[in-house]
């Protein structure tokens, strides 16, 4: 107990051993979807073996195939290996695994829209993994978050409080795509939507009491209602030990020269011209993604300094750009740091010992799959939309009188939400901040990056449009 005390400075940090585990178990039950949708995703862009199966692919099931196997553990080993070094190098209780966004970038834009391979991509993802390295080694990347101003860093914490309050919503089946009015009520009738009610309630009702693990005890409780009720199915042949498949078929599986000579182009500019495209994509919406979740999440738990900057957040962003690289090594899409780590951390987590706890549960998680797959979406949806609700009291810091102030920091918020992308939220803001203090008159206080980094993302809306991107 001394020495996790002692190196991970709990004190100073006014948290306990058990807060933190409990935290970093918060953490894992919130994101462990990830490690069943993430293979269910890429299977999409080919990493499966149906397609070498001919008439067999009718039979194919991707429960027992090698490939989506190989994925499902290059998930979980780029989750445990990218949250411990962000637990036992910077001290943070963020946890990191595969990306939603950027694995359905990977699958529907990169290799099913624009007709790269798996294996291509996955070259891409490697290389952006390396430009990460770089630019965080030479402090760009924090040069990047030291520039966005304090009002779109409070925007940030909102629109992601938004954000992942949208996923529960959705998870949980009380909203749904309605074509008339875009977004609509599901039908509240429905057995799992009435469990995720029931979980909100729950959860809801102990946080009111102030209940140390109000979050983890409300998963819990749903989830053991909902198979109380048989809502939640227990799989037939359900075990609680499964050996992990082999990680072969994606190892290491690189084409780097197909990459770079993309036959779809008919000359070498112009291969290179949409790689660049791809592996700026690629960079971008990791690098937002994870300085929106650091800053946004940081912010919320009081871990900015008055100038608004997080401490170690150099060593914050090199965990991310490590996990990023050797997850492409793995076998699978860009890592990044999650939202869901909100979650641990409104469960009192402060330091780096929440992500110890959390990565070896994703280690655990290889040999107790079974297990992790029994908590259903309706049963963390809950604890979605309560850390939403949280999240919020941020937007108090925005002084909604200064226009100028106002606009950029109400795209940043309604924009993650509306599209779907904390990274499209923070470009928004980025890209009108700019120029509406310039018209202003207060363009004088605006750090140079800004405008750089508002270039950069029209670069990037404009070149991957007519990919849909």
């Amino acid at each position: 107990m001394n020495f996790l005390q002692n190196y991970f400075k709990l004190r100073e940090n006014n948290t306990t051993v058990k807060t933190e585990i409990i935290a970093g178990f918060t953490t894992f039950i919130t994101m462990a979807y990830i490690i069943f949708v993430n293979p269910n995703i890429l299977k999409m862009a080919g990493m499966n073996s149906a397609n070498a199966l001919g008439d067999e692919a009718l039979r194919y099931n991707p429960i027992n195939d090698p490939v989506v196997g190989a994925v499902l553990v290059a998930t979980c080993l780029s989750a445990a290996l990218g949250t411990l070094i962000m637990g036992l190098y910077a001290n943070y209780p963020f946890a990191q695994a595969p990306g939603m966004g950027l694995n359905a970038f990977f699958t529907f834009t990169v290799v099913l829209g624009m007709g790269y391979s798996w294996r291509q991509a996955l070259a891409a993802v490697f290389i952006s993994g390396i430009v990460f390295i770089l630019i965080t080694i030479t402090k760009l990347r924090e040069m990047i978050v030291d520039a966005i101003p304090m009002s779109l860093k409070h925007a940030v914490s909102g629109g992601i409080g938004l954000f992942i309050a949208l996923i529960g919503f959705k998870n949980a089946g009380i909203v749904a795509p309605n074509p008339a009015t875009i977004i609509s009520f599901g039908d509240l009738t429905k057995p799992t939507t009435l469990l995720a009610i029931f979980g909100l309630i729950v959860t809801g009702l102990l946080m009111a009491r102030r209940l140390k693990g109000a979050i983890i005890i409300g998963i819990l409780v749903t989830t053991v209602a909902g198979i109380i009720f048989k809502i939640v199915p227990i799989p037939e042949g359900f075990t609680l030990i499964k050996p992990p498949p082999s990680l072969g078929p994606t190892f290491m599986q690189f084409d780097f020269n197909g990459l770079l000579q993309f036959e779809r182009n008919t000359n070498l500019l112009a291969a290179l011209s949409t790689m660049f495209a791809v592996v700026l994509s690629f960079t971008l919406v990791d690098l937002f993604d994870t300085i929106g979740t650091l800053v946004g999440t940081g912010n919320k738990a009081g871990m900015l300094d008055k100038q608004g900057k997080l401490p170690r957040i150099n060593k914050a962003l090199i965990s991310d750009s490590v996990a990023t690289t050797a997850g492409a090594m793995l076998g699978t899409s860009t890592v990044v740091t999650y939202v869901e780590s909100a979650s641990g951390v409104m469960e009192g987590g402060r330091t780096g010992l929440t992500s110890v706890v959390t990565s070896a549960l994703f280690l655990l998680a290889l040999f107790f799959s079974p297990v992790a797959g029994l908590v259903p979406p309706e049963a963390t949806a809950p604890a979605l939309i309560i850390v939403g609700v949280l999240m919020m009291g941020a937007l108090r810091q925005i002084n909604f009188e200064d226009f100028s102030d106002a606009l950029p920091a109400f795209l940043t918020v309604v924009m993650m939400p509306y599209s779907f992308s904390i990274a499209n939220g923070i470009a928004a803001g980025l890209i009108v901040y700019p120029i509406i203090k310039i018209a202003a008159g207060k363009g004088k206080g605006i750090h140079p990056l800004v405008y750089i980094l508002a270039a950069l993302f029209i670069l990037r809306f404009v070149t991957l449009a007519k990919y849909g991107a």
